[in-house]
């Protein structure tokens, strides 16, 4: 039996319309790329220059007040403190995440589930009619007893129904039906049709939704604000909103400025906001190259005989 080749038809863009296009993305990029870079200058600008010259692209004074006031005795090992808790909620939040939402998509995706109806109305359901701060914070603290523990930073965001509805539509797109019915006919358990077949299809999917949570995971603070008392259990975008507090604090606080003697005007306020952007901004940003890979790499993968 010959293998029948599909023909790829290959759509060429006339030279014109395609330099229009890349200096058109070009320019959306650098408009992208452009408010951080403009962020990094001023927290790398002394404040006194700032206050002279306000704001510019390059630093009409360069110094590192700002990260030093971040970075220095007892600050520094509460930042570093931090940043080890946002890792770790953002890797394992997000493995438990795509995990939970492929199972889910997965199976109301599936036409030969039963309830898949039911299920994906549920999930809808969910996303349009939210139960509020209160009961979300009474189910938390006292039915499950979650406070001041690291499942607190992990449980509220580890499931959400946006991404199970753009999962499901991807498996229903993505992976035929041919393909489970031939695992099944050479008796495939589901766990292995899905482990084996449905994943190395979905990766596109999955790199989805997982940068999707990630991008939740590191920069949720509000869930640490209500859970989290616990200076131990502080993530870090909680901590530099607790330190960006203090400064506006100490930048209105008149009394204190007039203890001080002072010492105030030597104290970085707006660098340091900019200089929290910073380190709020640059770990997630690395990361993602990396999601990039699997965007382009998992769209080559599997295919359906004929």
């Amino acid at each position: 039996m010959k293998k029948k080749v599909a023909k790829v038809e290959v759509r060429s863009f006339n030279p014109t319309v395609n330099l229009i296009f890349n200096i058109v993305l070009a320019l959306f990029a650098f408009s992208c790329v452009l408010p951080f870079l403009f962020v990094i200058a001023i927290s790398l600008t002394s404040e006194t220059s700032l206050a002279e010259n306000g704001y510019r692209f390059w630093p009409g004074e360069f110094s590192f007040a700002a990260y030093s006031y971040l970075f220095s005795g007892a600050m520094s090992s509460k930042i570093f403190q931090a940043f080890g808790i946002s890792v770790f909620i953002t890797v394992f939040g997000t493995v438990i995440n795509a995990t939970m939402t492929s199972l889910y998509a997965y199976v109301i995706s599936r036409s030969n589930f039963p309830f898949r109806r039911f299920f994906t109305l549920f999930a809808l359901v969910t996303m349009l009619f939210a139960p509020g701060m209160v009961a979300n914070y009474l189910v938390m603290v006292n039915l499950i007893q979650l406070k001041d523990t690291i499942w607190a930073l992990i449980l509220p965001i580890a499931l959400g129904p946006f991404n199970i509805l753009v999962m499901r539509t991807f498996f229903k797109k993505t992976v035929p039906d041919s393909i489970i019915e031939s695992a099944r006919i050479d008796g495939a358990s589901e766990m292995k049709i899905f482990i084996s077949i449905v994943l190395p299809l979905a990766v596109p999917g999955i790199a989805t939704i997982s940068l999707f949570a990630a991008l939740g995971y590191w920069n949720d603070w509000f869930n640490a604000l209500l859970y989290i008392q616990k200076d131990s259990l502080v993530p870090l975008q909680a901590l530099l909103m607790r330190i960006q507090s203090n400064l506006d604090y100490l930048a209105k606080s008149t009394g204190m400025a007039a203890q001080v003697q002072g010492g105030l005007a030597a104290l970085p306020n707006e660098t340091a906001r900019m200089a929290i952007v910073v380190v709020a901004t640059l770990p997630i940003a690395i990361t993602y190259p990396f999601f990039q890979r699997y965007f382009v790499g998992g769209l080559t993968i599997g295919g359906v005989k004929e």
